[in-house]
């Protein structure tokens, strides 16, 4: 079945970094189109990041753009997003998602907090 299992959150301050982890099985990873979204508190889940199976075409939201960069490691079966000039409006739960067969699935979610 299909897996999708986030790693890489914490707590950073204003101005840092983190990279964020998903790691995949039970589909054909390679072809298929990956995302990133995220929760805030009292929030609708929103789109961050999107990146082809290939990982030649990318899309980001305007509000991470120009800070956050999505990556896939097809070999490994993993997609990351490198999260820099991080800011408290950054504050989530980050989700891995994919959809496969017009059915979506969702990792469990990583919590990001950007506090000083």
């Amino acid at each position: 079945q299909v897996q999708l299992v986030e790693s890489g959150g914490g707590l950073v301050q204003p101005g840092g970094s983190l990279r964020l982890s998903c790691a995949a099985s039970g589909f054909a990873f390679r072809i298929y189109t990956m995302s990133w979204y995220r929760q805030a508190p009292e929030k609708e889940r929103e789109a961050v990041a999107t990146i082809s199976g290939g990982g030649s075409l990318t899309n980001y939201a305007g509000s991470v753009k120009g800070r956050f960069t999505i990556s896939r490691d097809n070999a490994k079966s993993t997609v990351y997003l490198q999260m820099n000039s991080l800011k408290p409006e950054d504050t989530a739960v980050y989700y891995c998602n994919t959809k496969v067969s017009t059915l979506d699935y969702w990792g469990q979610g990583t919590q990001v907090t950007v506090s000083s």
